[in-house]
């Protein structure tokens, strides 16, 4: 049986002046840990321009490889040099497309995690058939496909995704208004 791949979601607020710092420290990190095995990818994610926390997302096969990362000495060493650019630390982990979606009981209903995905994924996928479409037309479904999926997941994954779910966090995370019962008519007819 497969373990599911594993995302540990940092988010860092940049201290007064050193958002230069931050970002190199980051994209340091990012580095870093391509040099681990079962790392999958990472990226950063910059703040909304009225705010100032970051997010960095790191992706492993499986948990086991994401423990040995977490708890090598080059990423301490990394954090330690790192420790004067940030305050308010915080990280959690997740699996599967939760990740995308925030933490543990602020996920918005399946139906809407689906929506967002939905429209990240049609216009980028009818663009990529529109342009290459013409170029792939003479190869067979299964070569298509697989180079349809292979150029289409990483953007989707690490780019158009998690756009989307920032353009839609407001309906993401909105609940619906319930209506409530009228109160019943004194009048008689």
């Amino acid at each position: 049986m497969s373990t599911p791949p594993v995302t540990l979601m940092v988010a860092r607020r940049v201290a007064d002046g050193r958002y230069q710092d931050l970002i190199a420290w980051l994209r340091e990190g990012e580095q870093l840990a391509t040099d681990f095995p079962g790392y999958l990818g990472s990226g950063v994610l910059a703040p909304p321009p009225e705010d100032d926390e970051f997010q960095i997302i790191f992706r492993f096969a499986d948990e086991h490889t994401l423990h040995t990362w977490e708890h090598s000495a080059s990423r301490t060493a990394w954090l330690a040099r790192g420790s004067d650019l940030f305050a308010h630390p915080s990280e959690h982990r997740v699996s599967g497309i939760d990740g995308w979606f925030g933490g543990a009981g602020q996920r918005p209903p399946r139906w809407k995690q689906a929506v967002a995905i939905w429209l990240a994924f049609f216009p980028v996928s009818l663009l990529f058939n529109f342009v290459l479409g013409p170029l792939l037309s003479d190869l067979s479904l299964l070569p298509r496909v697989f180079v349809s999926t292979l150029a289409l997941t990483p953007l989707m994954v690490y780019f158009f995704i998690p756009l989307s779910t920032r353009l839609l966090a407001n309906w993401l995370n909105s609940t619906p208004a319930r209506v409530l019962p009228s109160a019943p008519s004194t009048q008689h007819p």
